[in-house]
């Protein structure tokens, strides 16, 4: 059996990884793996290589897990590199919420030796595609700083189905459904549940509702309004949207693999990170 090969992503507080990255370095040489840190990760830990850690970037198809030791968005970026390769990601959470992580620095030690030790469950998760970007939380189109409020026009199936004057919109998965989404309003939707969720940015209207969408249907979105809009992927910038230029969203299934530790459930994690919310 080939050794066993695992890459770590963190996030920028080095104060808060720094020491979550020297367990997993030395809990991945009990295990009797090899980690794989790419230059910018090394760097950021003044690492060098030794016996069980490279300083590589290895193809996917060569490796066997991809730890993360941050938040959200430290996750987010793990699952787009990994997307469509059926590298699982784990999880531990060194951000705020930490929606999509499986375990907590408080259980840092039994997550790792779980983690190197394949005790975990594998789940796919979908993304709403845009061009080539994928999202696994959601897409959003506003209006840029200081412009004026936004126009937008959706359809699906070639029926126009609003005209909205907005800041603008938000298209989630179902486990981006409790980010951006859940802040305009719009449903939460279950981890498993087919489709996306459609959602406003402080909408000038009485009647603009959230709008959730089949999975075989594709998305048309027009910027009917006077200026460029501001098109972000995970929250991250992802360029413009012209006056009069349309794009089209679609879900994608099963592109992404997240870990997780039994026993876990959507609902469990729900109450646990927004239960505090709503008491």
């Amino acid at each position: 059996m080939s050794q066993r090969r695992a890459t770590v992503f963190t996030h920028r507080r080095l104060g808060d990884t720094a020491p979550a990255l020297r367990a997993a370095i030395a809990a991945a040489a009990r295990a009797g793996w090899t980690l794989c840190l790419e230059e910018d990760e090394a760097d950021k830990h003044q690492i060098a290589e030794q016996e069980g850690l490279q300083i590589a970037s290895p193809p996917s198809e060569e490796l066997d897990l991809c730890l993360v030791l941050g938040g959200d968005g430290t996750i987010l970026r793990a699952l787009r590199r990994y997307a469509r390769t059926g590298v699982p990601v784990f999880a531990i959470n060194y951000g705020e919420v930490g929606f999509l992580a499986t375990a907590e620095p408080d259980a840092l030690d039994d997550a790792l030796q779980r983690a190197f030790g394949g005790d975990y469950e594998l789940l796919m998760l979908p993304a709403v595609e845009l061009g080539s970007a994928l999202a696994f939380n959601d897409l959003a189109i506003h209006r840029k700083v200081g412009e004026r409020v936004a126009e937008l026009a959706f359809g699906v199936q070639g029926e126009t189905l609003g005209r909205v004057r907005c800041d603008g919109l938000v298209v989630a998965t179902p486990a981006g459904s409790t980010g951006y989404n859940l802040a305009n309003g719009g449903p939460v939707m279950a981890w498993g549940v087919e489709g996306f969720v459609v959602s406003f940015i402080a909408p000038h209207s009485l009647t603009a509702r959230p709008l959730v969408v089949a999975p075989a249907d594709p998305l048309e979105i027009e910027n009917r309004s006077r200026e460029a809009l501001d098109v972000t992927v995970d929250g991250r910038p992802h360029g413009e949207l012209a006056p009069g230029e349309s794009v089209r969203v679609g879900f994608v299934e099963q592109v992404g693999v997240i870990a997780q530790l039994p026993p876990s459930s959507f609902y469990r994690r729900l109450s646990q990170k927004f239960g505090q919310l709503t008491s």
